[in-house]
């Protein structure tokens, strides 16, 4: 998450640059909040009978959402490359150009 903010505080004005740094930026603290409420809920699933198998299923869906993360970043990485947008999945539109 550190990358995409520094770059995007560094080279705001790049009209090429900005908009990919900023959805990087969004799509980082979109998965930081995913992961906060997801560990939060398996903590809280985790101290009741029931909840352990639940807090289970919750730790593989992190795990996946860990594995998608890299993926998007990845597609991301290469469509910057090409110089184009990429638009992530599950990213929340938090920082507005």
């Amino acid at each position: 998450m550190v990358g995409p903010l520094v770059i995007w505080l560094v080279r705001r004005d790049d009209p090429v640059v900005e908009p990919n740094a900023r959805a990087a930026l969004n799509f980082q603290l979109s998965m930081l909040i995913y992961f906060l409420v997801g560990g939060v809920v398996a903590v809280v699933a985790a101290l009741t009978v029931i909840g352990i198998l639940l807090t289970v299923l919750i730790v593989l869906l992190l795990l996946a959402l860990f594995l998608l993360e890299l993926v998007f970043a990845l597609m991301a990485t290469l469509a910057a490359s090409r110089g184009e947008l990429y638009v992530y999945p599950m990213s929340l539109d938090l920082i507005k150009g």
